[in-house]
């Protein structure tokens, strides 16, 4: 399975392609690392952000996507843009779109930490928190959590 890790910063979406398959994971290549949205904020903006993510996940054979939430409210929140770039990823055809909170991201990475240090991976180091969502997402769907808690 294909997943996409999405960070949303600004005005961008860095984006991490992850691939697992027989119990390895592959990075596949992919030709941008961010896809970035006008900053005028026109709805022929938001359909072309849309339309290049959409056309980039059908490239690449993308099966999921998960996005990093962000914050509603308080001093890391996310920004209206931000909140505007989500939904249009989040109404792309033909694509499992999901957010991960940041609870949900760290006891998944705690349960099943990354082996590998991030400088072996080739990605760029903005690309981190994307590489580390996708592989959150890909354990969480190897490794489900439990429902019962621990007291």
């Amino acid at each position: 399975m294909k997943i996409c890790g999405v960070e949303l910063k600004g005005s961008e979406a860095i984006i991490c392609l992850l691939s697992f398959k027989d119990g390895l994971f592959t990075l596949p290549e992919c030709r941008v690392r961010k896809v970035e949205f006008n900053k005028r904020n026109t709805t022929g903006d938001i359909k072309y952000f849309q339309a290049t993510f959409s056309k980039l996940m059908a490239d690449y054979s993308i099966n999921s996507v998960v996005i990093k939430e962000r914050p509603l409210k308080g001093k890391f929140a996310g920004g209206a843009l931000g909140f505007k770039m989500e939904s249009a990823i989040q109404l792309v055809e033909g694509i499992e779109v999901s957010t991960m909170s940041p609870q949900e991201f760290k006891e998944s990475i705690k349960r099943n930490p990354v082996t590998v240090a991030f400088s072996e991976t080739g990605l760029k180091l903005f690309q981190e928190t994307a590489f580390a969502v996708a592989y959150a997402k890909h354990m969480n769907l190897q490794y489900p959590p439990s429902l019962e808690t621990d007291a």
